[in-house]
């Protein structure tokens, strides 16, 4: 005998009563039942009414109708629960039992509460779904079927071996004719899970302007149309755009400003993190891959992009088993499927360099670095993106200087990167600088959390008429924030701040930990006063102060190589003349903060091998990955000033 409930069912009971709250019934009736199964929604007898029902908001608005205009009368039984139950309702309830018996059911489920309310031909409920052409005879065969797998309970062996199924596939239990009718089948299921479609998202314009590198799509063009080893392989360090290229190609696929062999082709970019998740047994991730492979040698016109194809190198390789690369290696060889892959030289050379198979199915492009000019030009066909996005407005002096500033002082990182990073960062500083949220938005939110409040009280001393009440006025309240919201978005939108190239110092400063006044033109000024704050702090020194102000004021003219230090200075003579204090005060005075220092007491570097600690260890020895305490400290923060004390 089936005494379980299924989840759809206790959700479908619970949104009863939440109607019958709303409809300001003091008891539950079979009528309610019926709009909590409909408002459920994912459930079997919700898809059946669904179904065979024409005019569904038609029939709902009966029963809500029916229902408001009803006072409680008759006989009232009490649920375990403790919520008042009508007779019908009761009676429903004990039919759904049977019915669950009846059809060889284990649990009790939304459908055969339906059946059980269409069972009792006197209901009112009853009356309402056969003028809608839903009578029991019509149910009970539809549900000759078995229950959805995901209404059914499934212990964890049993999701295990729904993971074991491909994309697509119906789990067990699970009428295939539902999703038929639900969705058309896809002849490409791995690659819609575990891809994105570039082309598509270029059709959708979903993608930045690609600026320039027309030699290497020409060049990934060439590639892709020979006959055999056709896949490139973009090779260059992070940040110079290579998946931009992959992206420009898309676009050209859309606009067919591409050759014949390439038109009508697909670029479907993988996912190698989730093609790898959830594989917990032998054979899942094989499978998987093999099904990739399957859909691209069958469908000759998908182009597989995989970034970071470092990653295939021992991807999902156990014990006696092939990882992605060697799983991949005899499609690209003859030519059945064309790849397109990217990564960074550093990562070229540790894994597919040392693969002689692997790198000889694919042909090099070098990608460069963009120039100033070409940057700059980027900058200016997708300011108009970031401009929307932020609500701002670049001016050309903020742009250049995003491109000369990060030039200047992010060593480590290439562009267009940085440049794009700082121009959507500057935009981002500007926009929310100015943003606060309106005093009366942030007042109805807090009237909002308080009638939440109040309502759940209400709820739990069984006061339904005045949680009703406070339902409604939640409901205005919500409407009310959701328009002034909305309002206030529109009025942001409208207001278009400007980024000059003082919030863009400001943000490279930020990202780069250089002081603000070294990138602005006030340094000059700021030199001029070097002389006298010196004079001021560090007394008897002043023909010392004088040759290193001059140094440094020389340097600032120009006349020095821009990669090299500002100034390398000895400063000798007795303990406790100040060598040290005029070194700190320097740091303060030129970069901002007395930290501004890196103090490297030289005698602890006597012996020969202690010298390792300052440039780090070489190759093969302890350490080696770390870097050396000089080196690190000048890459974190490359201004300031280096004292070597004890020299």
């Amino acid at each position: 005998m089936a005494k379980q409930y299924s989840e759809d069912f206790s959700q479908s009971i619970i949104f009863s009563r939440e109607e019958a709250i709303r409809l300001h019934n003091a008891t539950i009736h079979a009528e309610h039942f019926i709009l909590g199964i409909l408002k459920e929604h994912y459930n079997r007898a919700a898809e059946l009414i669904e179904k065979i029902c024409a005019d569904k908001d038609s029939m709902i608005d009966d029963l809500e109708t029916h229902m408001s205009n009803m006072q409680t009368t008759g006989d009232i039984s009490t649920a375990q629960n403790g919520y008042s139950l009508e007779i019908s309702a009761s009676r429903a309830l004990k039919d759904a039992i049977d019915e669950a018996v009846a059809h060889g059911d284990d649990l009790i489920r939304s459908e055969h509460l339906l059946l059980a309310i269409l069972k009792n031909k006197e209901s009112h409920a009853c009356r309402i779904l056969n003028q809608n052409g839903i009578d029991y005879e019509t149910v009970s065969q539809s549900l000759s079927a078995k229950p959805t797998a995901s209404e059914m309970h499934y212990d964890d062996d049993e999701e295990d071996d729904e993971e074991m199924l491909p994309p697509n596939q119906p789990r067990a239990g699970e009428p295939t004719t539902k999703r038929k009718s639900s969705e058309k089948e896809s002849e490409t299921p791995f690659l819609d899970k575990y891809g994105t479609d570039i082309t598509q998202n270029a059709a959708e314009k979903k993608l930045d302007k690609v600026v320039g590198r027309e030699k290497e799509i020409e060049r990934i063009a060439q590639i892709l149309s020979r006959r055999k080893k056709n896949n490139p392989i973009l090779i260059g360090e992070p940040g110079v755009g290579k998946t931009a290229i992959v992206e420009g190609l898309a676009e050209r696929i859309v606009s067919m400003k591409v050759p014949s062999a390439l038109l009508d082709k697909r670029i479907i970019a993988l996912d190698m993190s989730s093609l790898i998740a959830g594989t917990k047994y032998r054979g899942q991730f094989e499978e998987r891959i093999m099904g990739v492979i399957k859909e691209l040698t069958t469908h000759n016109e998908i182009i597989l992009f995989i970034d970071e194809i470092h990653t295939l190198v021992g991807a999902g390789s156990a014990a006696g088993s092939m990882d992605a690369a060697n799983i991949l290696k005899p499609a690209l060889s003859r030519g059945t499927l064309q790849c397109i892959g990217a990564t960074t030289i550093e990562e070229y050379r540790k894994t597919i360099e040392k693969d002689g198979a692997l790198e000889r199915r694919f042909q090099k492009i070098i990608v460069d670095a963009n120039t100033s000019d070409e940057t700059l030009e980027i900058l200016k066909n997708i300011k108009d993106k970031y401009e929307e996005h932020h609500h701002v407005r670049y001016t050309d002096e903020a742009l250049e200087a995003c491109v000369k500033l990060t030039d200047r002082y992010i060593t480590e990182r290439s562009q267009p990167d940085k440049a794009i990073d700082a121009l959507d960062e500057a935009g981002s500083r500007v926009h929310l600088g100015e943003v606060g949220i309106p005093d009366s938005l942030m007042q109805y939110r807090k009237q909002l959390e308080d009638i939440k409040n109040q309502k759940y009280q209400a709820v739990k001393g069984q006061d339904f008429e005045h949680a009703a009440n406070l339902r409604d006025l939640e409901t205005r309240l919500e409407a009310k924030i959701k328009a002034d919201k909305e309002q206030w978005e529109e009025e942001l939108s409208q207001q278009h701040k400007t980024v000059t190239l003082e919030d863009v110092e400001n943000t490279v400063s930020l990202m780069s930990g250089v002081p603000v006044q070294r990138m602005a033109k006030s340094e000059s000024i700021r030199i001029k006063g070097l002389n006298e704050a010196l004079l001021n702090t560090v007394v008897e020194q002043n023909e010392a102060i004088e040759k290193l102000v001059k140094a440094i004021m020389r340097n600032r003219i120009g006349l020095r190589d821009p990669n090299k230090p500002i100034g390398t200075f000895m400063f000798m003579g007795p303990t406790g003349v100040g060598k040290t204090y005029l070194a700190e005060k320097l740091a303060e005075y030129m970069f901002g903060s007395k930290d501004a220092l890196i103090r490297i007491d030289m005698s602890e570097y006597m012996e020969k091998y202690s010298t390792s600690r300052l440039v780090g260890a070489p190759p093969g020895y302890v350490g080696y990955d770390e870097g050396g305490q000089l080196t690190e400290a000048v890459r974190r923060k490359p201004y300031q000033v280096l004292l070597f004390d004890e020299i």
